[in-house]
C-alpha cells in the first residue's frame, strides 16, 4: 500500500496538494499521507544558454510514481513548451532511478485538439503520447480527451491511458446546485432545459447531456475557414422544438478563445430563450476569451459559465462574471485509489442518470 509516492512538475503542485489531501482522507491511506507526498521530491534547474535539467532530491528505487503535470495555464507560469520539456526530463530523471512503474497524470492534455492529420502538419498529441511512453511512461491519466479515438494513439502492450470522463462532475453539479429534487428535474428541467452542442462534431456530449437529464437536444452546425485558425463563417441551429423562453446550456470540452461559443449565443439569442448558459471541463480561456465572455454577460445574453479546475485559475477567476469553478481533484484521488488498489473503474466511468441520482 505505502509502496508509491506523488510527485509533481512545477505546473500542478497545488492541485497534486489537493490530489494527496483527499486521498488521505480515505482511512486505507491517512495513516501514509506524509510517506506519499512526494511533491518536493524534483527540482528543476536552468542552464545560462537555456538547457534543462530536473534531478531527484531522493531514493525511489522499487516505487511506483504517480507524477502530476501540465502544459496548459498554470500557478508557475511556465509556458506550454518549457512545461512538456520539464515533463519528459522529469519522466527520464524518474525511470533513471529504478522505480517500479510511472503513472503520468495531467488532468487537461493540452495538444488533444491536434489528433488528426488535416494539412501538411504535425500530429501534436500522437508526437506526445509518443513521447511519453517512449521515455518509459506505462499509464496515462488524464480527463475528457478530445475525441475518443486519440486513446487508440497508444499501444496498450506499452502503455495504458485512461480518459476520465468529467463532463459527469458537472451534471452531478447541476443536480446538486440547480436541480436538487427529482420533482423539478421531471416538471421543469425535462420542459424549459435544452442542451446544445456547439457545433456538429460536438453533438455526441450535447446528446450525453440531454440523455442524461431526459431534456431536447439542440446542435449547432457551423462552417469554419480552414485556412484560419479560430475562425468560424457561419452557424446554423438545428433543434427539433421551439428555443423561445427556455434555458439552453451549451456543452463542450473546452473553451479556449471563446470564438466559437460568443457567435453560437448570439447565434442562440435570436430564438429567445430564457437565457443561455456554458458548460465545459477545460477552461484555457486563451484571450480574448475573458473580454467576449464578459461582453456577453454584459449585455445579458449570457448567464453562468461552469467548468472544472483541470486548468490552473489562480489570479485569474475573477476576471471572468459568472463563472463556478468544479473542483476535479477529488475525482483524480478517486481515479489514484482505484488504480493503487487495482479496483475496477466501472463505477467513475458508467453513464450518469439524474433521475436515479436524485432519486
Amino acid at each position: 500500500m505505502n509502496n508509491f509516492i506523488i510527485c509533481s512538475t512545477r505546473s500542478t503542485k497545488s492541485y497534486a496538494s489537493k490530489v494527496i489531501y483527499y486521498l488521505s482522507q480515505n482511512p486505507n491511506f491517512s495513516e501514509i499521507a506524509d510517506q506519499i507526498n512526494g511533491l518536493d521530491l524534483l527540482n528543476t534547474d536552468r542552464f545560462a544558454d537555456g538547457e534543462m535539467e530536473v534531478s531527484v532530491n531522493s531514493s525511489i528505487r522499487g516505487k511506483d510514481v504517480i507524477l502530476f503535470s501540465s502544459s496548459a495555464r498554470n500557478e508557475a507560469s511556465v509556458s506550454v513548451e518549457e512545461a512538456k520539456i520539464e515533463l519528459y526530463h522529469s519522466i527520464d530523471a524518474l525511470i533513471r532511478c529504478q522505480i517500479n512503474t510511472l503513472i503520468v497524470f495531467e488532468p487537461f492534455m493540452s495538444c488533444a485538439r491536434s489528433d488528426r492529420k488535416t494539412r501538411r502538419s504535425s500530429v501534436g498529441l500522437w508526437v506526445h503520447l509518443k513521447t511519453l511512453s517512449s521515455l518509459g511512461a506505462k499509464h496515462i491519466v488524464t480527463f475528457q480527451l478530445h475525441s475518443d479515438k486519440s486513446k487508440t494513439m497508444l499501444d496498450p502492450s506499452f502503455c495504458a491511458i485512461d480518459d476520465i470522463p468529467a463532463l459527469t462532475l458537472l451534471k452531478k453539479y447541476l443536480c446538486d446546485t440547480y436541480i436538487k429534487t427529482f420533482e423539478k428535474l421531471e416538471n421543469e428541467v425535462r420542459t424549459n432545459w435544452a442542451f446544445c452542442s456547439v457545433d456538429a462534431s460536438g453533438e455526441k456530449l450535447a446528446r450525453d447531456f440531454a440523455n442524461s437529464f431526459g431534456a431536447p437536444l439542440v446542435v449547432a452546425h457551423k462552417q469554419r475557414d480552414y485556412s484560419k485558425l479560430n475562425t468560424i463563417e457561419s452557424i446554423n441551429i438545428l433543434s427539433a422544438e421551439p428555443l423561445e423562453g427556455k434555458s439552453l446550456w451549451i456543452i463542450d470540452d473546452m473553451i479556449d478563445t471563446a470564438g466559437s461559443v460568443e457567435k453560437l449565443i448570439r447565434a442562440l439569442a435570436d430564438l429567445k430563450p430564457k437565457d443561455i448558459n456554458i458548460i465545459s471541463v477545460h477552461a484555457l480561456f486563451s484571450s480574448p476569451a475573458a473580454q467576449k465572455l464578459n461582453l456577453l454577460t454584459q449585455e445579458g445574453l449570457l448567464n453562468r459559465i461552469i467548468v472544472t479546475n483541470t486548468v490552473c485559475f489562480s489570479n485569474f477567476s475573477d476576471q471572468i462574471h459568472g463563472l463556478e469553478i468544479v473542483n476535479s481533484s477529488e475525482l483524480a484521488a478517486q481515479v489514484l485509489k482505484a488504480i493503487i488498489n487495482h479496483e475496477s473503474m466501472s463505477k467513475l466511468l458508467r453513464t450518469f442518470d439524474a433521475g436515479i441520482y436524485l432519486k
